[in-house]
């Protein structure tokens, strides 16, 4: 599924030859040009030797294989494949949030910390509860500061609930992921990355450009939508106090961050392609890498919405800014599951799929070559190249048998998830309790009222949904629905509860990954279950065939370890390994580790051994899927479906949750504390208590075990 939930020509697989492969590689080393300007950017890597920082953000891009007969998308792409693992290091084991969706997993790795501190743990859409006791759905996609968009209001305005969509545990916006770049004197442009630039024209247009601007107005008004999107969404360059970009731009309007620590006063942003095109395409409108003008469906000059996002536009906005003195990108690519025309999905190895992967890494030849010519290699850059997450086919076997997608096309006569009124459900068996479902494979239940945890009809609802069975409709067979559950004892181990109390679920349902589970009327006229042909590669949920993708690492300062198939490592390690690379420092705690595993630099020797071992466990300690995660999600599945006299063993068992997370969470903060020591060149002194540290790491993650 792409960034936006429902919203070509066959050709087998041509694989890059070994030549071009090195040609590629060895442009990138060379870099026969000057390197663009990047102005006043001061960034203090190893030797002050990076100058430019590309962050990728693919969307459900896979490095292994959904058909074992059919390449992996990643192996289809050999121009990147090949550049990141002949020049770095490609880790095949990095590892999702909770829930493991778009919005969450990406916000995740641009600021390096969880749901509960970005205030987007629920995505691609959340619940919130308003003055009636009922919910509201809201969209996880907004810009940084926006207030609730809330998608029941005829106006999209909150009801009830003041909070901002980035709500940090304060009840503030949490702090953003540009302000360390920009500080250093960097500007910071975002290709689409999430909620760094505007989302929707309404409120992001009024809330940055003034409610009574002639921007408001074009985005307000209903004829002009498509324009305003083409201008104003998906693109943004957020300036350093110094940017000659935005002092002389009439565009540039003040970058608003009240609740950044520190403050942030001073600096300015260009918001859309109306005010970005000017600065990196003086010349004329963008082009992509073929050469044509980038257009919206409507013929619109602009930004063609978000699932327009494939490598051809992305890598174009991403190397115009490169090379016209934006040195630091994060973008966003459009995953390549569905397709780019109808938006129907594909199976994998069908004939469409192969011909997007096929362009797909054409792009990728033309960006890297490009870049070189303007000087902009792995000698001077870091390169960042991710997926948000994994997500899991839901269709039937792939014809004829052994279709490899390069000799033989595959084609699939059934495929599609299967949809669940999970209400309906609830309902055959007599729980007709008032609940609103956030839609997903894990969907969120919200009991109207918000009553506590304990609440009988709570309690009676969770045993009910514990032992729910439905047709499959994919497999012929009835199986569970409910894999794991999960009430605000466990929302908080997991990083699910945020600072706005009224987001949090009284349930959260993990399910099976052949499901999208909604709501729905108590009664099903028919069948509670249908497939959805229109929606075929199901994510958001805890089985590790989607919560666990891959990260690329290239540049100054990375070491050459080919494919790392032993690093577990979590989409919070990313920006603290980016920023021990860069030689910067956040204003606020992240919740990953530094990855000293496939650097070339920080701690040596015995130091160095210790700290990797102590990290290792903090991952496994901390991170949502790590196994102190999924133990106590294990141990809370029991306590939700138990039904002893006087509800004692819940009682008992959510009783250890609580402790395990009162330990954990202390435990944790101390060994952040060591591990943070370290990325800032002070292991020596941390390193001395790594030792006791670890030791008590290990225990608890013993006694999560066993409660699990």
């Amino acid at each position: 599924m792409s960034r936006v939930k429902s919203l070509g020509r066959p050709l087998s697989i041509i694989a890059v030859t070994a030549a071009f492969a090195a040609t590629i590689v060895s442009a990138a080393s060379a870099g026969p040009a000057a390197p663009a300007s990047t102005g006043g950017c001061v960034l203090h890597s190893p030797h002050g030797a990076i100058q430019h920082v590309i962050y990728l953000q693919f969307d459900n891009t896979h490095y292994t294989r959904d058909n074992p007969n059919v390449a992996s998308d990643l192996q289809q792409m050999p121009n990147l494949l090949n550049f990141i693992t002949g020049n770095g290091t490609l880790i095949s084991h990095e590892h999702t949030p909770l829930i493991s969706h778009t919005a969450n997993d990406i916000v995740t790795a641009e600021t390096g910390v969880y749901g509960d501190k970005h205030g987007m743990p629920i995505a691609n859409s959340y619940n919130y509860y308003t003055p009636g006791g009922a919910t509201d759905t809201a969209g996880s996609f907004a810009y940084w500061t926006d207030p609730i968009v809330d998608y029941s209001s005829a106006t999209g305005a909150p009801v009830g609930d003041n909070s901002p969509t980035m709500v940090a545990p304060s009840g503030g916006t949490a702090p953003a992921p540009w302000v360390t770049y920009t500080r250093a004197g960097c500007d910071f442009g975002s290709v689409a990355s999430a909620n760094t630039e505007l989302e929707n024209t309404v409120p992001d247009v009024p809330t940055v450009f003034g409610a009574n601007s002639a921007q408001a107005k074009e985005a307000e008004d209903p004829n002009q939508q498509a324009k305003a999107t083409a201008d104003f969404e998906g693109l943004a360059i957020h300036c350093a106090a110094t940017s000659h970009a935005c002092a002389n731009s009439p565009g540039a309007v003040p970058d608003v961050l009240r609740s950044e620590p520190g403050g942030y006063h001073g600096f300015n942003a260009l918001y859309g392609n109306k005010y970005v095109q000017p600065r990196i395409s003086p010349s004329g409108p963008v082009r992509d890498l073929s050469g044509n003008v980038i257009t919206d469906g409507n013929g619109n000059v602009g930004f063609p919405g978000y699932n327009g996002m494939t490598g051809t536009n992305a890598l174009a906005y991403t190397l115009d800014m490169q090379t016209h003195g934006v040195p630091v990108t994060y973008t966003y690519l459009a995953d390549q599951h569905e397709s780019w025309q109808t938006g129907n999905p594909f199976g994998p190895g069908e004939a469409g799929y192969e011909q997007q992967l096929h362009d797909e890494n054409a792009a990728f030849g033309t960006f890297f070559g490009d870049l070189a010519a303007h000087g902009i290699t792995k000698a001077n850059t870091l390169f960042v190249v991710t997926a948000d997450e994994g997500d899991h086919f839901v269709g039937g076997q792939a014809s004829p048998a052994g279709c490899d997608g390069v000799t033989v096309p595959c084609t699939y006569q059934q495929i599609g998830e299967v949809d669940a009124n999970l209400n309906g459900l609830l309902g055959a068996r007599g729980i007709t309790t008032p609940t609103d479902v956030a839609a997903n494979s894990a969907p969120a239940l919200y009991v109207h009222g918000q009553p506590g945890r304990t609440d009988p009809a709570v309690r009676t609802l969770a045993r009910t949904a514990a032992t729910l069975t439905a047709p499959d409709l994919v497999t012929g067979k009835t199986v569970p629905i409910t894999q794991y559950l999960a009430d605000p004892v466990e929302e908080q181990l997991l990083h699910l509860v945020t600072g706005d109390p009224k987001r949090t679920p009284s349930l959260l349902l993990f399910g099976n990954d052949d499901f999208w589970i909604g709501g729905g009327a108590s009664t099903c006229t028919t069948s509670c279950v249908s497939e959805n042909p229109g929606e075929a590669w199901n994510h958001g949920d805890v089985q590790p065939q989607i919560t666990t993708t891959w990260l690329g690492l290239v540049g100054p300062g990375v070491a050459g370890n080919g494919v790392d198939n032993a690093t577990w490592s979590d989409h919070t390690d990313i920006r603290p390994t980016m920023l021990a690379l860069l030689g910067l420092h956040d204003d606020y705690v992240s919740d990953g580790r530094v990855l000293w595993e496939d650097l070339g630099i920080g701690p040596s020797g015995a130091d160095r051994a210790q700290l990797l071992e102590l990290g290792r466990l903090y991952s496994q300690l901390n991170a949502a899927v790590g196994t102190f995660g999924l133990d106590t999600l294990r141990a809370s599945t029991i306590a939700l479906a138990s039904n002893t006299p006087g509800d004692t063993e819940y009682t008992r068992i959510e009783n250890n949750l609580r402790q395990l997370g009162v330990e954990r969470d202390a435990l944790v903060s101390a060994i952040r504390a060591v591990l943070t020591g370290s990325a800032n060149a002070r292991a020596s002194s941390s390193v001395a208590t790594a030792g006791d540290l670890g030791q008590q790491a290990s225990q608890l993650l013993t006694q999560a075990q066993h409660l699990g």
